[in-house]
């Protein structure tokens, strides 16, 4: 082949390797440690609870007389980081065991849980409300 020719695909090539590596970074290694693996666990465990909270009948039923769609507020609790979910659920456990308070206090924190998630208020730091 042609000398010329051959000169030039090789600076093409040379230029697109180049220009690949340019643009992707390198891969990042690092030892994950049992306490975050603890953590991520923990937060999963805590989405479950609230999951299950959601899937209650009567959860929904107060959810749904609220105007509020109990399946947007399982994708908000979703989207909550790790440390939101860890709040939420230090406060929830920390309520007082028994009767009717309980329910009453847990409903009307969820509520506001989920108002504040679907911007209709602004009660709890930790929330971030939904785009519109």
């Amino acid at each position: 082949m042609n000398l010329h020719f051959m000169r030039g695909v090789s600076h093409v090539l040379i230029a697109s390797v180049l220009s690949v590596s340019v643009w992707m970074p390198g891969a990042q290694a690092a030892m994950i440690g049992s306490d975050q693996i603890i953590a991520s666990q923990a937060s999963q465990h805590d989405r479950d609870r609230f999951r299950a909270l959601l899937d209650r009948a009567d959860v929904r039923a107060a959810l749904q007389a609220r105007g509020v769609d109990a399946d947007a507020a399982k994708a908000r609790v979703d989207a909550l980081t790790d440390e939101e979910v860890a709040s939420v659920a230090g406060q929830i456990d920390s309520l007082p065991a028994g009767g009717d308070i309980l329910g009453t206090l847990v409903f009307v924190f969820l509520v506001l849980l989920v108002t504040d998630i679907l911007g209709f208020t602004k009660v709890f730091p930790f929330t971030k409300p939904m785009k519109r």
